[in-house]
């Protein structure tokens, strides 16, 4: 048998082998866990693309309400599959380990804008020209998100921040500045050396409400090891009685994997329930 014709009868085999595989398909869905949700921000002048993960069991017409876990790096491609997948995983009734929660992936436009307070530094505004914008960004997150969330969605007062690195940084200045903004704090390999570590120099604002923060941090630098553990110190030196606070370091990871097992061990310390 000459070559094309070994070629010609390969050729006729796989097509025949995919008709056969398609004819055993008998429907094809798309998998849902929630839905996107674009809104205009008059704060930010721009839309904003929200992910926003559902429990299974929740329906609009339902009196049951829900956490919420707000999650910046929400986009699709970067923290809000992983992220959310770990919410449903940890609140299955036999793990029990974080109640049934809504999670709200922020989709970025301009992550070094928005989780950046203006800098004095000349170097970190030619790395980041377009720098500066938190103020916004938070005034965006406490007077249109979450109003948007609390009218669209059956929610309770209970409400979570998760943020790495620059994200890290920004749940730190909302601690820092807004601390009411949210009930609990997921704060990951932070970027406090921005500006020098100006941040770690303020004093940070009193608030009357109950909150759970949990700081970690990966092998990732003496600077950015030393400026997690200082941010725990200082948190943990001056907290109230309502006030819990925990801090990991995962020595066998880095920058770029701490995240999921981090937020993992940071729902184990700030929710698990006790087993029946």
């Amino acid at each position: 048998m000459s070559f094309k014709k070994i070629i010609t009868t390969v050729t006729v085999l796989l097509v025949l082998s995919q008709v056969k595989a398609q004819e055993k398909v008998i429907e094809k869905t798309p998998i849902t866990i929630g839905e996107s949700v674009t809104l205009h921000s008059e704060i930010l002048d721009e839309n904003r693309t929200l992910n926003i993960y559902l429990p299974q069991e929740y329906t609009a017409d339902s009196t049951k309400t829900y956490p919420v876990i707000y999650l910046l790096d929400g986009s699709m491609d970067e923290d809000f599959i992983h992220i959310s997948g770990l919410v449903q995983f940890g609140s299955f009734s036999w793990i029990n380990m974080i109640p049934e929660t809504i999670v709200v992936g922020i989709s970025n436009i301009d992550r070094k804008r928005d989780f950046t307070f203006p800098t004095t530094i000349k170097k970190h505004k030619t790395e980041f020209p377009t720098t500066g914008g938190s103020e916004k960004f938070i005034k965006f997150i406490e007077t249109e998100l979450q109003s948007f969330i609390n009218s669209n969605y059956n929610v309770n007062d209970t409400k979570t921040i998760i943020g790495q690195s620059l994200g890290g940084l920004l749940a730190t200045e909302i601690l820092y500045k807004k601390p009411e903004l949210f009930n609990n704090y997921i704060i990951i390999s932070p970027s406090l050396w921005w500006d020098n570590q100006s941040l770690l120099k303020l004093k940070p604002k009193a608030y009357t409400t109950e909150k759970k923060i949990y700081i970690a941090v990966g092998k990732e630098g003496k600077v950015m090891e030393k400026d997690a553990e200082n941010l725990y110190k200082t948190l943990d030196t001056d907290k109230k009685e309502n006030t819990t606070i925990h801090f990991s370091f995962f020595k066998e990871l880095d920058h770029g994997d701490t995240l999921h097992l981090a937020v993992y061990t940071a729902f184990e310390a700030l929710f698990r329930s006790k087993k029946n």
